[in-house]
């Protein structure tokens, strides 16, 4: 009864979509400790062993104890629910088909593409027009 699923088969996707994100986060985060704790010097009171355990096994325990909450969490109704809701909901979402994105993926380059023109040559018009005051200020000044 402990080890059962609320809702078993509602929300599948985006609860394996979340507790893989988040599991791939926690063994990133462990990965990045037993770099840190290969740093720690063996000694009077280090053993060559309880190092080797230490660098390993810390992690180990600590990337199971993080995948058992996030079990815990993920099957939490609140939480369950939402994420439920959430697939849901993205089943009612009208998706762009292929040609669509490719068409406006290419009206969007061609816009930005003649934007960018058309600011290079206001801008080379305003630098050669401050120029052309620069050197007529010069001018009459002298």
């Amino acid at each position: 009864m402990a080890w059962e699923f609320y809702k078993k088969g509602q929300g599948y996707y985006t609860r394996m979509g979340t507790a893989l994100a988040a599991a791939i986060l926690s063994a990133l985060g462990c990965w990045a400790l037993q770099g840190k704790l290969s740093g720690l010097e063996t000694g009077s009171v280090v053993t060559v062993n309880a190092k080797a355990w230490i660098q390993y096994g810390v992690p180990a325990i600590l990337f199971l104890g993080l995948c058992f909450c996030i079990y815990k969490v993920l099957n939490k109704p609140k939480y369950a629910d939402f994420m439920i809701a959430t697939e849901g909901e993205m089943k009612k979402v009208s998706w762009s088909t292929r040609k669509e994105i490719v068409t406006s993926t290419k009206v969007v380059i061609v816009t930005v593409i003649i934007m960018a023109i058309l600011l290079a040559v206001v801008d080379m018009l305003f630098a050669k027009l401050f120029t052309m005051m620069g050197i007529l200020k010069l001018a009459g000044g002298s």
